[in-house]
């Protein structure tokens, strides 16, 4: 099986959850302070509170409240009840914080969308996965993200338990139809196959100075059993099936199937929690889904006080 590298909660995920925060951060305090905090709570207040999932699914997010009380110097403890890629139910406790009373009331709202976002997107993604029981087919998530959230965001893919197609333009080589259209006005005679041929070449030439790129995966998009039946001679590690219907799916997995069955097929376009499993069910290895990232609901998280 050919893979992306995947999303691990390792220094660059973390580093962009720090810079996320601060940001965060800077947007609710400005500078400056929680003024209603301070008019009201007297320095020195204790208090605990539990982090409280109001609705079930699949929790994400813990390690990101570690690093926001890192990150703001709060003093407060933290006691995780669950592990991030957990499954919850409803009214599940996720976490217990104790400490400054005004530390908690000042990031509040932070560590709660961070935790809604991180566990909706992990929810949704459990949610398609479990459509696709009993099929071949592993779900991926796109670089439909949110910009500055996309190793968080994946992360939360996983989670759910889903898979990561590339992180960025950076780490493979997918050439899709707009870089196609540029390419054939310099060689219009040309066909897909080549443009995988040029692509290879290209890696080839770059991998001492690069060695990263010397294992890159390279898919290329169709659109039409032509074009897949043009591109199959170049035996691309994967080809991204663009917007085709359920037939067109199932003849392109039959020719794949007979011509290159090495080359793993991909189903893009029109990917919703009530279409996979169809599509799923049509032989395809992978179905990418933008949707998991940039339409995911953030799962309503909320802070009781004990």
């Amino acid at each position: 099986m050919n893979d992306f590298n995947a999303v691990s909660w390792d220094d660059d995920c973390q580093d962009d959850c720090r810079q996320i925060l601060r940001l965060a951060v800077r947007e609710d305090l400005d500078r400056a302070h929680d003024w209603t905090t301070v008019a009201l709570v007297p320095i020195g207040a204790q208090g605990a509170a539990r982090v409280v999932a109001r609705q079930a699914g699949v929790a994400c997010g813990m390690r990101a409240i570690s690093l926001l009380l890192s990150e703001t110097g709060v003093d407060l403890r933290c006691q995780f009840l669950v592990e991030d890629g957990a499954e919850i139910a409803a009214d599940s406790t996720l976490a217990q914080l104790h400490g400054s009373a005004r530390d908690l009331l000042t990031i509040e709202r932070i560590l709660l969308n961070v935790v809604g976002r991180m566990s909706g997107i992990a929810t949704l993604t459990s949610n398609f996965v479990r459509q696709l029981i009993g099929t071949q087919a592993r779900l991926y998530d796109t670089r439909k993200t949110t910009p500055g959230w996309r190793r968080m965001e994946k992360y939360s893919v996983r989670c759910g338990g889903g898979h990561n197609h590339r992180t960025g333009l950076f780490d493979a080589v997918l050439i899709k139809d707009n870089h196609l259209a540029q390419w054939r006005r310099l060689h219009p005679l040309a066909t897909l196959a080549d443009a995988v041929r040029q692509a290879r070449q290209f890696i080839a030439r770059q991998a001492a100075d690069f060695p990263q790129l010397a294992q890159a995966i390279v898919e290329v998009e169709v659109d039409s059993l032509t074009q897949l039946a043009d591109v199959i001679a170049a035996t691309p590690e994967i080809v991204l099936l663009d917007n085709m219907d359920l037939e067109q799916l199932r003849e392109a997995v039959e020719m794949r199937n007979h011509q290159a069955p090495q080359i793993e097929l991909e189903a893009s376009g029109g990917v919703h929690i009530d279409t996979v499993a169809a599509i799923a069910r049509t032989g395809v290895d992978r179905i990418s889904c933008g949707a998991l990232t940039h339409s995911a609901k953030s799962l309503d998280v909320a802070l009781d006080w004990d």
